[in-house]
């Protein structure tokens, strides 16, 4: 609780987070978040995690699509990110995502006891999402993944160029080095300036010690993938100059899964909910279809 007459706490857009629904983590962070909640009993809860320099915001019409599916759908912005507290684009260790997404996941299955859990994940939301599935492998009916970031890009990620990365992290880690590029988001000219204009987004360059967190992240999930034995879906565009398809392909074929699909569109870049109308629509598609059909039957009323 805080202490009597402390100023509450404002998100970094200067709301009070008395009146922004959110959770706070082990750390005492404030920590955004958004549901989605059907009209009638949920068959399903699902964790909807986003990607790196962006926030939950951007998922509303994946979330509204799911929701219609009576799935009771719950997002946060992650430490650094959106409307939650933290330095902007800062984590002292990856694994403070996953512990939070687990948090948070807890938070809801103490209220929906009983109800199978999905994650969806995008970008480095799907790395996210791959990891907290890893730590808890049986409480997941299925992990969703739309361009998840699985390895670093070779062409950006050069053994050259990591070791200069680590170097510099114990001399510079605030080091700025480049920012994402807007033009690979998408395909589609309004969703690349819906992007941009976005201010809750991040626009800066990323931090030398976020790109090594990063690192660390791929380097854990190449460990987990011959284990994951959890369903999971795979959507991904093979002209994502973002995160490397060839990420995908590799848990695709390695992971011990009995359960998984891979679905490659051609020409798309790395925001495939974003993408030209056509592939977004197959993308919600593809995600709630996969989903539906993993959920138990329906009890006769």
């Amino acid at each position: 609780m805080p202490e009597p007459g402390a100023a509450p706490r404002r998100s970094p857009q200067g709301v009070p987070y008395a009146e922004l629904p959110h959770i706070v983590n082990a750390d005492g962070l404030h920590l955004f978040c958004r549901y989605w909640e059907p009209a009638g009993p949920p068959r399903a809860l699902v964790l909807v995690v986003h990607g790196a320099a962006e926030h939950c915001g951007p998922y509303d019409e994946l979330a509204q699509r799911l929701k219609e599916l009576s799935l009771l759908v719950f997002a946060h912005d992650h430490v650094g990110h959106g409307q939650s507290e933290g330095d902007r684009m800062v984590v002292k260790d990856f694994q403070i995502f996953v512990r939070d997404a687990l948090q948070h996941i807890d938070l809801m299955k103490s209220r929906h006891p009983n109800l199978p859990i999905f994650i969806v994940g995008h970008s480095m939301g799907g790395a996210i999402s791959i990891l907290t599935a890893c730590e808890r492998p049986n409480d997941f009916a299925g992990v969703a993944l739309i361009a998840p970031m699985i390895q670093m890009n070779p062409e950006s990620a050069t053994p050259f160029k990591v070791l200069v990365a680590k170097v510099l992290n114990h001399i510079m880690p605030s080091l700025p080095m480049g920012a994402i590029d807007s033009k690979w988001v998408s395909r589609d000219k309004k969703q690349v300036e819906a992007y941009v204009a976005d201010e809750l987004n991040f626009h800066g360059g990323l931090r030398v010690s976020f790109g090594i967190q990063l690192m660390g992240a791929a380097t854990r999930i190449e460990k987990e993938i011959p284990s994951i034995s959890w369903p999971f879906l795979l959507l991904h565009g093979d002209a994502d100059k973002l995160c490397d398809i060839r990420g995908s392909r590799m848990m695709y074929e390695n992971a011990a899964s009995a359960d998984k699909k891979m679905k490659v569109y051609e020409g798309a870049y790395h925001s495939l909910h974003h993408e030209l109308p056509e592939v977004a629509e197959s993308t919600l598609k593809e995600v709630s279809g996969w989903i539906t059909e993993r959920l138990p039957e329906q009890q006769a009323s």
